[in-house]
């Protein structure tokens, strides 16, 4: 019961325009004087201060600002043009390019909200002037921008990490195979709305295209294998691979000589505003756990929930749900300090793998970039096709059933985040 009316009066402040921190603070402290009284006041601050501190939390910002390089160099049209050579040929290429470049964007932000804005602002321009309906354009850049937080680096994965208290490169490597299964259906999904649709290809294949675009772009190329290479060969940690992206950024930058000091200003500014809200959700959400520890709330819904059914993948089920529906009004970040401590000691109750449950996670808050009213990512798209976020839902639908279906895979077939976990750890 503590829980739920935890869970209605959080959503009513957040009903209210409440900033989602503000509510949750305001609700983890008004839980705590109602049970612990007011001296379960007297270090709230200093719980919020060591809550925000946790070293793995300082790659956020550091991921962001290597993706606001990236925006503010030809990093993204570079990528932008090399996938162009290596699959424009195809009917609808474009929107296929959309993807491919997604995901090699993915492996330097991992964040969803920068891939839209870098590579949405150049390619849906382009997919409209290509005879593509506005609606299709937004809905390809918004799904494939939701397969950054897959394939690593993420930044939800680092903040579950920390929550959950669990290893960071694992889930890095769990979201490989999911990442790149996602990429290839949301194609499959993009190919039939080209041939639909009858929309062109691009340039035919030339392999000397292919060559210059790859020369061209060698560099932005080699940023996934500096980053991800020194991650997962032990070399760096996730936090200081996120440093070495920013440096690698920076460095080749500077050697193609166009980085936009005026781009790269804005993007130091939006990155530190978005670092800010996450700290601070990550500063209140520090109240809610010492509040969950000191009244054993997680384990008593865990034992109750036992009692009903000890079925992992029943289990597992209910908290798909719970997180699908939570995505229709929560960001990734909030839906992940909310609910992840709340679950985990049912998660471990019924032996589930804390990675494989936070590929789960991931995978939801993917779907939950876009699903209205909030549908983060989604929003973004629309306003820049200029198209109407609930007709382009409809179409987005096929798109979502995409990531719906990589969830409920990974969901019931644990080897395919996992098999890659076990053959390296």
């Amino acid at each position: 019961m503590a829980a739920l009316l935890i869970l209605i009066l959080f959503l009513a402040l957040c009903a209210l325009n409440v900033p989602i921190a503000v509510a949750l603070g305001a609700v983890a402290l008004a839980a705590m004087v109602g049970d612990l009284g007011s001296a379960g006041l007297m270090n709230a601050a200093i719980v919020m201060f060591e809550g925000a501190r946790k070293f793995p939390l300082i790659a956020i910002p550091l991921f962001v600002l290597a993706g606001g390089i990236m925006n503010a160099t030809s990093i993204s049209r570079r990528l932008i043009a090399f996938c162009n050579a290596l699959i424009g040929f195809v009917r609808g290429g474009l929107a296929m390019v959309s993807v491919v470049a997604s995901m090699f964007f993915a492996e330097i932000s991992g964040s969803a909200v920068a891939d839209v804005a870098a590579l949405g602002s150049v390619l849906i321009p382009e997919m409209k002037r290509r005879g593509y309906p506005k609606e299709l354009a937004a809905s390809v850049m918004s799904s494939a921008a939701s397969l950054a937080i897959i394939i690593p680096p993420s930044i939800p994965m680092i903040l579950y990490a920390v929550i959950a208290d669990t290893s960071v490169v694992k889930l890095f490597v769990a979201g490989i195979v999911p990442g790149v299964l996602g990429g290839v259906l949301l194609m499959a999904v993009a190919y039939w709305h080209a041939w639909r649709l009858g929309l062109p290809s691009e340039a035919a294949f030339h392999l000397a295209n292919v060559w210059k675009t790859f020369r061209e772009a060698g560099l932005a190329l080699l940023l996934p294998v500096i980053i991800l290479g020194g991650i997962f060969g032990g070399v760096v940690t996730a936090t200081e691979g996120a440093a070495l992206a920013v440096i690698a950024a920076l460095v080749i930058g500077l050697v193609y000589r166009e980085i936009d000091f005026g781009v790269l200003y804005t993007a130091l500014v939006d990155g530190v505003m978005q670092t800010a809200v996450v700290m601070l959700l990550v500063a209140t959400s520090a109240l809610l756990g010492v509040y969950l520890t000191e009244t054993q709330l997680p384990q008593r819904l865990a034992a109750s929930l036992l009692d009903l059914t000890q079925n992992r993948y029943l289990i597992l089920a209910l908290l798909n749900v719970a997180f699908f529906v939570l995505g229709f009004f929560l960001h990734g970040a909030a839906a992940i300090i909310l609910v992840v401590p709340i679950v985990m000691p049912l998660v471990k109750a019924v032996g589930i793998d804390p990675i494989h449950f936070g590929i789960l996670v991931t995978l939801n808050i993917a779907v939950g970039q876009q699903t209205p009213p909030v549908a983060s990512v989604l929003m973004i798209a629309c306003s820049i096709a200029k198209s109407n976020m609930w007709e382009t839902s409809r179409t987005n639908v096929g798109f979502v059933l995409v990531l719906l279906l990589i969830l409920v895979l990974v969901t019931y077939v644990p080897a395919v985040p996992l098999a890659l976990v076990d053959l390296f750890y």
